[in-house]
């Protein structure tokens, strides 16, 4: 799971990676988070409000602090996608 921190660097930047970071520590989600606070990286990723959380190249949450609730729910949806998505089916022998 990719998750990218999206934000200058404010104040409000600050909380959205901090719940971020909770959320993941309490779900056993053994991912980094990648800040990014360069205007040119922002607007590459075609993103114009802060803060904002991308994960796996998808914008999650734009302009505002997500609660940790609404944290939670959204990580707990990727955690599943990405498990679908990268486990390999088994085969019969």
């Amino acid at each position: 799971m990719n998750i990218k921190v999206i934000g200058s660097g404010c104040e409000n930047c600050d909380k959205t990676n901090a719940v971020v970071k909770e959320c993941l520590e309490e779900l056993g989600i053994d991912t980094e988070i990648e800040r990014v606070t360069d205007l040119v990286e922002i607007v590459k990723l075609g993103v114009m409000t802060a803060p904002s959380v991308m994960i796996d190249g998808k914008l999650v949450v734009a302009g505002q602090v997500p609660s940790k609730k609404q944290m939670m729910k959204i990580l707990k949806k990727h955690q599943t996608k990405s498990k679908i998505t990268t486990d390999k089916p088994t085969q019969k022998k």
